[in-house]
Formats: structure tokens, C-alpha cells, sequence
């Protein structure tokens, strides 16, 4: 099997609030008192006579902290905005509203602040705590919103915080990446005096190199640093690794050939240290400790709590990750909710009818109840599974992961056993595959409590995006990728096949149900990107091959498709529509406080946009509300 040549193708102002909420409050109790200069040492009194109690919040540029001598604001409290109904519920109306009322974790009551102080007073306070009768009213920052708490569908938790210890992300040659990893060894004395330490990095993209060829071992090897030095870089796309000869040499003797990888060889046969797909699992590597593992958790947290994520669902790549979330989640250290798909090894002993779904564990932050599947490789490196050969390399139509026949083995039987079933396609032929095999699965089926996914589909034709729809199949899509992947996508497909790629305008239009993600470290972290992409269909810059109206603009998708995309779908997706998704009484506590309003700004402004407060369960657990 041969792969490609070619380059394949990345605020509280609290004001000071001390209304006194009698008969003879105007009717215009919605509109904030006015403002009231406070520092970043913020003091609130909630008076009604004498002081009932004091809160003092204390902010900084990284968290929010708070300290209280009675009730906490985080316990009850009603956030509201002062400019009307500036809080997007994202309900099945997509209504807005000026409050929402948070009580114990949950939102208990949404509208003006009349209707919630009207429902503290007859409900919450003559039922919880008649010792506190004054309701604490949270004031965002003018022309900010509120939304929903943001989602990931796609991710990799532990691989982004690995990627940033040795980012390789925006290197622009093999010589510009050999020599920042160079940079790292010298800045860091524990490993530059330790030669046998493996070096880790992540997020190098040949396709917007000059050259078009893979880079090698003899690259890394040839830096008078890096010899000698084990080193392993995964690719963008995370379907590649570059190895240098020392960490190659810990796997060898290596197998001729590797079903749904490829072992890239020189001209004699010997490999270059460059592992495609399915090989990257034939690389020995050092067990990871639990401090190794806690250290790319904490990076990626804090990183997506600065960007609103209150929800990530784990793709799997890794097993260990989901054993690790399993430990955490047992001694109540999940600070933020995950749902995490469980590695679908085909060569390991069938365990969906052995093995309980974990659903809503640890203060229901962890939920794995899903399997992940991988049908084919990436289109970036060439190994995405295509009815006809690449255009810029017509020696490989790329390849799949797997034999068909264990997809229409295995996904009956973990749908049999209550296991929600999400594979991994990206090219047309994978993804006819995996619809073929859930529509034999599905038969008589009820698809609603099944929820099976398709991960990226990328590629499809016409008829598959059809039969996507009727099947009830969730899309799990990436709008990130249609943005980056459009530099060389037509290059790569050619001018007919192309218009089917990333046709997310298509895929609602034919029922289908989709829903957001990144595939981060892949590509940004940012939820906005990926809204901004999916109603642009533009670069950052405000570029694409076909002007600025956008890359096939016909498949943008609207602002209120994308906000869903990225909140109550990914809940669905995820079977936890119940709880959060939305900003509806019942539900978890989740939202975010955006800086303006993304829904209405023009598109170029939108990447401007701010997260100035990440809250769950009514904790601020990122900025200043």
C-alpha cells in the first residue's frame, strides 16, 4: 500500500446592589441601579435593615474566589443582564430573556428580574432559607450576554496538554521544527543532561511546508542536540508520527506491513521514523506516571475554562485517558464535566456485555457510556478511505483502519448491550461504509435512545448525507477543519468531489442532526472559532479560495444553528439534554458570560470576543462576573 507523496493536507459589577425589594418598588425594577466605580476587590452588601450578609469576592487575571460569613451568591443568586434579555436560553424557542435564578447548582427559574425575585419570594425563600429573604442580584457588564455553558464534541483532553509542553504548532519547514525542538532541550536543563528522556511534542503540519515529502528520522538526527535523543512528534491531525532513530530503534524489529497504517520506508526497505495511523501503536514508549498525566490535565483545563468549555467529550485516542478521568472522578476532582468514549480495540476480547457504562458519576462530571471506532485515517496525511484515488496522487485512494466486516460485527452488538457507538470517518467511502453497517444495525431500532455518532464526516456524497438524515445518525462535525482543510482540499479531491466536503448546510438540510467540536489539539481550542467558521466559512483573516463571502458559502450555517451546535446538540449528543444545553429551570447551573453579543456583531468581530466569567454549577470557575 502506498501513501502519499504529495504534502497531505489544519463583570459583578455586582453593582452594589442594595435595592430594597418592597410594594413600593417601581415596575421598573429590571433596569440595574446606576454604575458604581468598585476595583478588583469587589464588596457586597445585601441590606434589608441590618447587614444579612457579606460577600467579598476577590479576582484576579486567572480565577475567581469567593468568601462568605453567610449564604453564597454561588448557592443563590440571580444573574441578570442590564441591557433587556440578553441571556440566550438556547430552549426549543430560542428565547431570551433578562434573568436567569440560580438556586443550589441549578436554574430554577428564568425571566425578568420581577418574575425571578417574584419566585424567590413565594418559592425558594417560604421553602430553603426563610433565615435569608433578600435576593442577591448579579449585574453583568453592559453589552455582554450570557450563554449556555459551551461544549467540545470532539477532543483530546490529555493530548492537547501533552502538545503544549513542546507545541510545534505554526513551525513553517522540517529545519524550523527540528531546530524548536533543539530550542526546548537547551531550555530545559533536566532534560538536556538526561539523554535517555524521552522528548514529547505535538502539532507539526507538513502541508504548509515547501517541500513535499515526510520528514525523517535523519532530519531530527541530523541536529548535534537531538542525536541520540528519543523523540517522538505527533502531527496536526494526530495520524502521524515523527520519530527520531533513537525512539525507533525501542520498537524494532518492526512487522513488513501494518493493516491500516503505514510504516514509511526508504528506498531500501529500512523505516524512515515516520508512522502512519495504525503503525504509531507499533512505537514502545515510557509509561506515563500519574504526575505525568495530572500535568496535561491541569493544561488543558485551564486553557478551556479560559475559553468557556464547560463540557468536553474525550474522543478516545488514548485509553489511558478515560482510566485516568475514572480515578478522578472517584475522589471528586473533576472541575469540569467530561464524556469519554471508550478505545474499541478489534484485536482485544469483546466487552460491551461485561463492561457498565459509567453515567453521571461524580457529581455527574463523568459520563462514559460510548465506544470510539476508527474506520479510516485523516485526510491531511493521505489515509482518509476514498472511492477513487487522491487527485494530487492517484497511486492511493487511502485506507481503512479496519476490515468492514468488524464494523458490522461489533457496532450491532454494542448497541445490543446499551453502548452508545461513535466511529471515527472522514472520507466518502469510509463514511458509506459506516452508514451501510448502522443501517443493518439500526433495523426496527430506537435510534432517539441509541444516539449513534459519526465522528467528523467529512466527506460523503449526496446520497449518504441522505441516508445520514433518515437514519437519525448524529454528525459529529469540526467546522475548524473546513477552514483549515480548504488551502488544499481541492488540490487534493479536485473540483467535483471537493463540493461534498464539509457540506454542513447539506447535512441539516437532510435531517441529519450535528453538533460541534474541535478535535483540539487538532485545531484551536476556542469554541468561537468553530462557531465563527460555520457561519463564515472564512479564515481568521477573512480569506478563502472562493472571496470573502466565504468557501462555499451556501454551506454556512446560520448564528442560532451554530450556538446550538456548540450547547444543547453536543448535550444530546452526549444524552445529558436533561441537565444541561440550556439555560431552563431544572437544569445544571452551566454558562458563560461572553464580552458582546456574537449573535449580532458583524462576522470579523466576532473572534474578538471575550470570556470574561466560565461558570458550572453556579461556581465561577474562570474570570469576573
Amino acid at each position: 500500500m502506498s501513501v502519499s507523496k504529495s504534502s497531505p493536507s489544519r463583570h459583578v459589577t455586582e453593582r452594589a446592589n442594595k435595592k430594597q425589594h418592597s410594594k413600593s418598588q417601581s415596575k421598573d425594577s429590571g433596569r440595574p441601579p446606576g454604575p458604581i466605580n468598585i476595583d478588583s476587590r469587589r464588596l457586597l452588601l445585601f441590606c434589608g435593615g441590618p447587614i444579612l450578609a457579606l460577600f467579598v469576592f476577590y479576582v484576579n487575571s486567572s480565577n475567581f474566589q469567593l468568601f462568605t460569613t453567610g449564604p453564597s451568591p454561588r448557592s443563590s443568586f440571580a444573574l441578570c443582564t442590564p441591557e433587556g434579555n440578553n441571556i440566550y436560553t438556547v430552549d426549543a424557542d430560542n428565547s431570551r430573556t433578562q434573568c436567569v435564578l440560580v438556586h443550589k447548582a441549578r436554574i430554577v427559574k428564568t425571566g425578568s428580574l420581577d418574575q425571578v425575585q417574584l419566585h424567590w419570594d413565594t418559592s425558594v425563600v417560604l421553602h430553603s432559607i426563610k433565615s435569608f429573604t433578600h435576593l442577591p442580584v448579579l449585574w453583568t457588564k453592559p453589552g455582554s450576554i450570557v450563554v449556555p455553558g459551551l461544549s467540545d464534541s470532539h477532543a483530546h483532553i490529555l493530548e492537547y496538554g501533552a502538545s503544549q509542553q513542546l507545541p510545534l504548532e505554526g513551525t513553517q519547514s522540517i529545519n524550523d521544527t527540528v531546530k524548536r525542538v533543539r530550542d526546548y532541550i537547551l531550555a530545559n536543563p533536566d532534560i538536556q543532561t538526561d539523554k535517555s528522556k524521552f522528548i514529547l511534542g505535538g502539532g507539526w503540519d507538513h502541508t504548509v511546508w515547501p517541500t513535499s515529502r515526510w520528514p525523517s528520522a535523519a532530519d531530527l538526527d541530523a541536529d548535534p542536540i537531538i542525536t541520540g535523543r528519543p523523540v517522538v512528534l505527533q502531527s496536526k491531525d494526530c495520524h502521524a508520527l515523527w520519530v527520531s532513530s533513537a525512539a525507533l530503534e525501542t520498537s524494532l524489529p518492526l512487522p513488513l506491513e501494518v493493516e491500516g497504517g503505514v510504516i514509511v520506508r526508504d528506498q531500501y526497505g529500512y523505516p524512515t521514523g515516520m508512522l502512519l495511523d495504525n503503525a504509531q501503536e507499533l512505537l514502545k514508549q515510557p509509561e506515563l506516571t500519574e504526575e505525568d498525566l495530572m500535568k496535561r490535565f491541569k493544561i488543558t483545563v485551564e486553557d478551556a475554562v479560559k475559553n468557556g468549555l464547560t463540557s468536553i467529550h474525550d474522543a478516545g485516542l488514548d485509553p489511558t485517558s478515560l482510566k485516568f478521568f475514572k480515578r478522578q472522578a472517584e475522589i471528586g476532582s473533576l472541575p469540569i464535566r467530561i464524556y469519554g468514549m471508550t478505545f474499541f480495540d478489534e484485536n482485544g476480547e469483546y466487552w460491551g456485555n461485561i463492561t457498565d457504562p459509567i453515567i453521571a458519576s461524580g457529581d455527574e462530571r463523568l459520563t462514559a457510556r460510548s465506544v470510539k471506532i476508527f474506520a479510516d485515517g485523516a485526510l491531511r496525511t493521505g489515509g482518509a478511505a476514498l472511492y477513487e484515488p487522491y487527485a494530487d496522487n492517484p497511486d492511493t485512494n487511502g485506507f481503512m483502519r479496519l476490515d468492514e466486516d468488524v464494523l458490522f460485527k461489533y457496532i450491532p452488538l454494542f448497541l445490543r448491550d446499551g453502548w452508545q457507538v461513535n466511529v471515527h470517518a472522514i472520507g466518502d467511502r469510509a463514511n458509506g461504509v459506516v452508514i451501510d453497517a448502522f443501517e443493518a444495525s439500526l433495523a426496527g431500532a430506537n435510534v432517539t435512545a441509541l444516539r449513534p455518532r459519526l465522528e467528523h464526516a467529512q466527506l460523503m456524497t449526496k446520497e449518504d448525507m441522505t441516508r445520514l438524515g433518515k437514519l437519525g445518525v448524529i454528525a459529529s462535525v469540526q467546522p475548524t477543519h473546513a477552514i483549515s482543510d480548504m488551502l488544499y482540499a481541492e488540490q487534493r479531491l479536485g473540483p467535483k468531489r471537493v463540493k461534498n466536503l464539509y457540506a454542513f448546510r447539506t447535512l441539516i438540510d437532510s435531517g441529519a442532526r450535528i453538533t460541534f467540536g474541535s478535535d483540539f489539539p487538532v485545531e484551536s481550542m476556542n469554541p468561537l472559532s468553530g462557531f465563527y467558521a460555520a457561519v463564515s466559512r472564512l479564515s481568521p483573516s477573512g480569506y478563502s479560495p472562493h472571496g470573502p463571502d466565504g468557501w462555499f458559502p451556501d454551506q454556512r450555517l446560520t448564528r442560532q444553528e451554530a450556538l446550538r451546535g456548540m450547547t444543547i446538540d453536543p448535550a444530546y449528543a452526549s444524552f445529558t439534554e436533561s441537565i444541561l444545553g440550556s439555560l431552563e429551570p431544572g437544569k445544571r447551573a452551566d454558562f458563560v458570560i461572553l464580552s458582546q453579543d456574537i449573535m449580532k456583531v458583524p462576522v470579523n468581530k466576532i473572534l474578538d470576543t471575550k470570556v470574561l466569567a466560565t461558570v458550572i454549577d453556579g461556581e465561577a470557575i474562570y474570570g469576573d462576573l
